[in-house]
């Protein structure tokens, strides 16, 4: 148990750090290659967030492990939700001001909607994959292009997405990250795989529960820190882009790569209990924003604490379910 432990626990700093390496000299890079600051900042915003998990996704899947990929996706948009930004609106009410955001939170809950309906039929085929990949794709090209075209007419969501863009790297630091990066994300994920999966047989639990719990926890943490200080400085339209853009991310690139590697079948009530519960919590995060745009007003604490209960209680449920 403690091996498994050390290698779940050193996987996560890892990947955390390697991810994070990779995504600055990704952008870097592509900033010295001449693609628009736009363009540059959905690359850390939106790939950035859900590079651990897309890389784990992977890594899963090839060592037979498809249901840890599954419950790393969904595990952490219910966390990316309930506990990161529940917490981040207990720090400082959220207020909804971008346009942006206004137009992704729809699409959001359409593409949350769009899975299940590829779920529906109780099994993840590698065609199934292939639509979700293609799906990311697409709706990067559309937010580039959007980008690009409200690049005249800046709003704040945009200038904070570029405000995000690495400052003062070298051509060559900006290749050896990407390189480190590369490197290490496998190597990193690997070893989280290996102690996640190990953890969950000497417990008697599903690769789909240590998923939803333990892993999707870890990969979660990122955006955590990244919220608190984004709502402690009053970037709520950058809180919140993350949180939708990682969302996206995962319900599309996540489930798309586990499942173009290997197809895999639910588990039973899967679609009713957990997926019910992130679809849920996505239409409510709509909800209330859709009342704070038209009362002008924050959301209120009282909704992250709401959040965060409903976290804690399904949290506690899983691991009675084990």
């Amino acid at each position: 148990m403690i091996e498994a432990l050390a290698f779940l626990i050193v996987g996560l700093v890892l990947l955390v750090y390697a991810a994070d390496k990779f995504v600055m000299g990704a952008a870097a890079t592509a900033s010295y290659l001449g693609v628009s600051s736009m363009v540059v900042g959905l690359i850390v915003i939106g790939f950035g967030t859900s590079a651990p998990e897309m890389v784990i996704s992977a890594i899963a899947a090839l060592q037979g492990n498809p249901g840890l990929a599954l419950g790393n996706a969904v595990g952490s948009n219910t966390t990316n939700i309930a506990l990161v930004l529940g917490v981040g609106i207990i720090v400082s009410p959220l207020m909804i001001g971008s346009n942006t955001v206004k137009r992704e939170m729809p699409i959001l809950l359409l593409v949350t909607l769009f899975v299940m309906l590829l779920m529906w039929d109780g099994e993840q085929t590698r065609l199934d994959g292939a639509i979700l990949i293609t799906s990311m794709f697409a709706m990067t090209l559309w937010m580039a292009w959007l980008g690009l075209k409200q690049s005249k007419n800046k709003d704040n969501l945009q200038k904070e997405f570029e405000a995000e863009l690495p400052q003062d790297v070298s051509k060559k630091a900006a290749w050896l990250w990407l390189l480190f990066g590369m490197i290490m994300l496998p190597v990193a994920s690997h070893s989280m795989v290996h102690g996640a999966t190990t953890i969950a047989q000497m417990l008697g639990m599903t690769d789909v529960v240590i998923g939803l719990t333990v892993v999707a926890l870890g990969t979660s943490l990122p955006e955590l820190s990244a919220t608190i200080a984004c709502m402690k400085k009053k970037e709520y339209d950058l809180a919140l882009g993350n949180i939708v853009g990682s969302n996206m991310f995962n319900l599309l690139g996540v489930l798309g790569i586990s499942a173009s590697i290997k197809a895999y079948k639910l588990p039973e009530n899967f679609l009713a209990t957990d997926y019910f519960l992130m679809l849920n919590l996505t239409l409510a995060l709509l909800l209330f924003s859709m009342f704070s745009v038209a009362r002008k007003k924050p959301i209120p604490r009282a909704a992250g604490y709401f959040f965060v209960i409903i976290y804690c209680v399904y949290m506690f449920w899983l691991f009675k379910r084990g």
